[in-house]
């Protein structure tokens, strides 16, 4: 089960953490949508976590993964961290026994999970967001997976949203950047953040619009969410920008998971799309998971749905660029001062 080019690592790793070479009891976990080998195994009777870093791009190297998932779990959001081992791209953590938690519950929780992870120490920097989003999109674009009819529109909502936030702001704090109901468990009592391969330093709107498209699902949600994380009323300004953010993350994981579920190849246009919301709630539910090609799509395809794209367009067209621009006078102008810089 662990590939032969890993055992004496893995050997090692067992040793330094517990003094052992074995695990008594070693399963493959296969619910992540991560390129690293993940895997429950049991030593001296207790349940641990075993990932396996397979990629050696950039984006996944362990230094900066190691290092943040470390600075977060002194800050009590990470199972306990055993075991890192930077050069074997292997860590041991604490296996934690999920329960579930209500979207609604989660709301209060994560605000203040995010709270705590965004006032640590800056993690590195990597990249620009939308620059990344942007990124994503040209791809999506030249693989021709839809007709072109059919996005044009969406596209040119995001351009929108894209021009009118402040992308550029130099307010960045660490950030998890990829919190998916798979990457947050539950343990009936307290929420533990997992799988830090996209952690760096980031716009703090992006973890809190990645919670809220899956918990969040109306304006007094969205009040308390952010009340919750700011520990005082979000006002318009701030209310404005997660409006936004909220859709530039819907159409980052709607693009990125139709060019996964697709293999970058075209698609039918037609085919039935499940209702946003209800397919949200299911995934935060674990009743569905996203490892499968088919379930990608479906996600893919209820995110480029009229009714996303009506928030969308609300967004760009009225309230959230009323918002950027009130109460605080100046403010639509000096975004437009950041983007023209």
């Amino acid at each position: 089960m662990i590939p032969e080019a890993k055992r004496i690592a893995v050997a090692r790793a067992l040793r330094e953490a517990f003094g052992v070479t074995e695990a008594e009891d070693i399963r493959m976990l296969t619910a992540g949508l991560s390129s690293a080998l993940v895997f429950r195994i049991a030593v001296k009777g207790r349940p641990y976590l075993l990932r396996v870093i397979t990629r050696t791009d950039a984006m996944n190297g362990p230094t900066r993964q190691f290092a943040c998932m470390k600075s977060a779990a002194e800050a009590g959001l990470v199972p306990r961290v055993w075991y890192t081992g930077i050069e074997d791209r292997i860590s041991i953590t604490d296996f934690v026994e999920t329960r579930p938690l209500r979207a609604a519950h989660a709301v209060t929780r994560l605000a203040v999970a995010l709270r705590a992870l965004h006032a640590l120490p800056p993690f590195p920097r990597l990249a620009n967001y939308f620059d990344t989003v942007d990124r994503f999109l040209r791809k999506f674009q030249a693989a021709k997976i839809l007709p072109d009819s059919e996005t044009k529109e969406l596209f040119q909502l995001y351009e929108s949203a894209a021009t009118i936030y402040p992308r550029h702001d130099s307010d960045m704090v660490s950030s998890h950047n990829d919190l998916k109901p798979e990457n947050i468990l539950f343990d009936g009592e307290q929420v533990w953040l997992v799988d830090w391969e996209a952690a760096f330093l980031n716009d703090r709107y992006v973890d809190l619009a990645v919670v809220a498209n899956f918990v969040v699902t109306n304006d007094a949600e969205e009040e308390l969410c952010l009340r919750t994380y700011f520990g005082e009323a979000a006002g318009e300004y701030r209310l404005a920008r997660f409006y936004l953010m909220r859709q530039a993350v819907h159409m980052f994981y709607a693009t990125v998971f139709m060019l996964l579920g697709s293999s970058g190849k075209p698609i039918e246009p037609n085919a039935k799309a499940p209702a946003f919301r209800d397919f949200h709630n299911r995934i935060w539910a674990r009743e569905i998971s996203l490892a499968t090609d088919e379930a990608k799509l479906q996600y893919a395809r209820g995110s480029h749905e009229p009714n996303v794209a009506g928030d969308a367009g609300d967004a760009v067209s009225g309230r959230a660029a009323n918002r950027l621009g009130s109460p605080r006078e100046g403010v639509v102008s000096s975004v437009q001062n950041k983007h023209s810089a």
